[in-house]
């Protein structure tokens, strides 16, 4: 029995006017799984986060928080969510712990619990030590207080809307770190248009573009599954006997010469490539100087998608 996803969405559409920022999107998120939603600026990342957390009413089409509808079973959907806005805001008076506790109060969280949940959630965020006030947080500390608050009621399902846009390097690797340690222990929804930030902490990702998803896959799949997913990078005394010697192989779909002499081979099965290779050096009487695995990078097969319109 397969489980059930912790987010399914189909045909959700959210029209403004006469403008679609939605436009029957289908999605399923894994229940653990640490979900980038990548997609560039004004694609319509933001407007379904709002429709998750229940800030905004889809136009039409349904979604579901483990098994949940987002429309009618809003206290439910609710109990059941963190939600980190994209500008979150915080009572710069306070100090982290006040605003930890304001936070598990409004989910009518006391006592003891509450009490030993911001202090796991304050070590959690790297801010257990820290007595500054808000107000004198940096940015990034701001947003891992902002993730702290998210966790603040247990939630399964953690919302992100790009946590990390405005950060700096080390700002961003805090945050990123933050994000990776929930992996297993929570479902994360993490909106982005940043590639890197997907690579180093998604298992899954989805790519939305102009409203619509053009590819959804496991990051591993996504590069596999692209046209020329599987690079092999090949240094031989003689470059252009092992392009002509290779160019008619089955698995091969390009040979391209590189500028420092050795040869990148887009291939359809990289195992039948790196057991053809070395042979086909020895058949030519060739010097096998290097031979490595060159994979696709997220950012080429993103603008692909995006520049493309779908696969």
């Amino acid at each position: 029995m397969t489980a059930e996803p912790a987010v399914a969405i189909s045909g959700l559409t959210k029209a403004y006017g006469a403008n679609l920022a939605l436009d029957r999107v289908d999605l399923a998120v894994p229940e653990g799984s640490v979900f980038g939603f990548l997609g560039p600026n004004g694609a319509g990342k933001t407007t379904t986060l709002r429709i998750l957390a229940g800030l905004a009413h889809p136009t039409a089409g349904r979604a579901k928080i483990l098994g949940h509808d987002v429309v009618t079973a809003t206290n439910e959907v609710r109990a059941l969510i963190g939600y980190l806005p994209d500008v979150p805001g915080f009572y710069k008076w306070m100090t982290a712990s006040e605003f930890l506790t304001f936070a598990g109060s409004l989910f009518a969280i006391d006592g003891a619990v509450l009490k030993e949940r911001v202090a796991v959630l304050l070590e959690l965020a790297g801010l257990g030590d820290v007595t500054t006030r808000i107000g004198g947080y940096s940015r990034g500390m701001k947003q891992r207080l902002g993730v702290a608050q998210a966790l603040i009621n247990a939630p399964r399902l953690l919302l992100l809307d790009e946590p990390t846009s405005a950060l700096d390097p080390i700002g961003r690797k805090e945050v990123l770190d933050m994000i990776a340690s929930l992996a297993g222990r929570t479902t994360v929804f993490f909106s982005t248009h940043i590639l890197s930030d997907v690579e180093r902490v998604c298992d899954t990702v989805a790519i939305l573009n102009r409203g619509r998803v053009v590819r959804q896959a496991g990051i591993d799949e996504l590069r596999a599954g692209h046209e020329g997913g599987h690079r092999v990078i090949v240094a031989v005394d003689d470059p252009r006997a092992l392009q002509e010697a290779v160019m008619s192989a089955t698995w091969a779909t390009l040979v391209e010469p590189l500028a420092d002499g050795s040869l990148r081979i887009s291939v359809t099965d990289l195992a039948a490539a790196q057991r053809a290779i070395p042979a086909a050096v020895a058949a030519a009487g060739l010097c096998l100087q290097r031979m490595e695995v060159d994979e696709v990078s997220l950012e080429e097969v993103f603008v692909d998608l995006v520049e493309g319109g779908g696969e």
